[in-house]
């Protein structure tokens, strides 16, 4: 079984992140922007309705011949000439600019002979209280963008650690742990509200739960099976040596046969699926080992001893590794097969046709064959098995040029 999650972790919280800063943002502008705007227009159309009254009354004088007031005046200096425009074409209007470096709210209207009568009101108190205004709309929006993130932060790195623990769970479930359970507390309490990080989690622990009982069943199967089938299996061996010579005996006892090892094969395979195998460990010459089973092997392999080193390994275990791999090679690759030492490396090569695309991507799986080939896949299944329990590595791969590479890395190695 594989499990494969995306790595949501880093990226749904700068992603959440992302999005909490822009949202304030944008929120934080819209209403800056909207304050602004309507006090502006607030401030601005008072001290333009003072300029126009001061403007009524000065107009007012004017024509009764009386004396101006102070900021009131004919084609006064610093009047910004759109307005002059304006009062020559004989409109009224209001203008802000900057006189004596100082703001003014400046209102003109015409009089006789083409010319513009004018007032100017100090606009110094509202454009700063328009300043500090938006001075203040910044502070508060960098306050509120900053208290809303580290909330935001706070809560979406809470998810994500959940989540994290969640994937750690799933990732050791696929690593072959199955006593592995987030056990969210979200889940253990059924009064607290579930969201949906508490909704998986209890599915991946249910879906564990499940995977757990199903290959327990399946290994007390195997087991059950194979110790059944061993005793009369021991009797029909024995019936068969006492058949008469023949092609027919010969046919009888070499079915025996491969029945006793499928049966001695799913034997194994039990007691590695239950992980309570134990080293014999010893020191032993790599060379001379790899010698020993291709002897054993009864075949024409060939061993190239590219450096020799002692290893601290379990001899009957890496020689059921070896030989498998061997056996596998001359049963379903072609000759020449070579056994390769080369320090705690062993490689074994044949120059068949390669091994399966399945077999390179997944590894070997049990009772699954390509091609017509011969054999039950529990060959290859047993040496992974073995290899893990010797602490090795095994990988499979295909040569460049043609045929199948077991590689076989053990730990240290002198």
């Amino acid at each position: 079984m594989r499990l494969t999650l995306p790595h949501w972790a880093g990226a749904l919280a700068v992603k959440a992140a992302a999005f909490i800063i822009v949202m304030c943002c944008a929120l934080a502008a819209l209403l800056g922007v909207l304050v602004h705007v309507s006090v502006t227009n607030q401030t601005v159309g008072q001290a333009r309705d003072l300029a126009l009254s001061r403007l009524a009354d000065a107009t007012q004088a004017y024509e009764a011949g009386d004396t101006l007031l102070p900021g009131a005046g004919v084609d006064p200096e610093g009047l910004p000439t759109p307005l002059r425009t304006l009062a020559a074409a004989g409109e009224r209007g209001t203008m802000v600019a900057t006189h004596r470096g100082r703001p003014m709210m400046w209102a003109a209207g015409p009089v006789a002979g083409h010319r513009a009568l004018a007032v100017e009101v100090d606009y110094s108190q509202p454009s700063r209280t328009i300043a500090g205004l938006d001075q203040s709309i910044l502070w508060s929006s960098g306050l509120a963008i900053g208290a809303t993130v580290l909330v935001g932060v706070f809560a979406v790195t809470r998810v994500t650690r959940r989540l994290h623990g969640t994937a750690r769970v799933a990732r050791r479930i696929s690593a072959g742990d199955l006593d592995a359970r987030v056990n969210d507390p979200r889940t253990q309490d059924p009064t607290r509200p579930q969201d949906e990080v508490a909704a998986v989690a209890a599915a991946l622990d249910t879906m564990a739960s499940s995977l757990q009982s199903k290959l327990l069943s399946e290994q007390r199967f195997t087991a059950d099976v194979a110790h059944e089938l061993r005793t009369p299996l021991t009797g029909l061996h024995a019936a068969a040596e006492l058949l008469p010579p023949g092609r027919p005996t010969e046919l009888v006892q070499d079915r025996v046969a491969a029945l006793r090892t499928l049966t001695e094969d799913l034997l194994e395979i039990s007691r590695l699926d239950t992980g309570r195998e134990r080293l014999e460990v010893g020191t032993e010459q790599l060379g001379a080992l790899a010698a020993r089973v291709v002897r054993a092997s009864g075949t024409d392999t060939e061993v190239r001893i590219l450096r020799d080193v002692r290893v601290e390994t379990d001899r009957r275990r890496l020689e059921r590794v070896l030989g498998n791999l061997v056996a596998n090679a001359h049963k379903h690759g072609a000759p020449p097969v070579v056994l390769t030492v080369d320090g705690p490396v062993v490689t074994v090569r044949d120059h068949g046709g390669g091994y399966p695309g399945y077999l390179v991507a997944h590894g070997p799986q049990r009772f699954r064959t390509e091609g017509g080939a011969k054999g039950h896949g529990l060959g290859l299944t047993i040496a992974v098995g073995q290899a893990e329990v010797l602490g090795a590595a095994l990988t499979f791969t295909n040569a460049v040029d043609g045929g199948a590479v077991a590689t076989l890395r053990l730990p240290g190695g002198e």
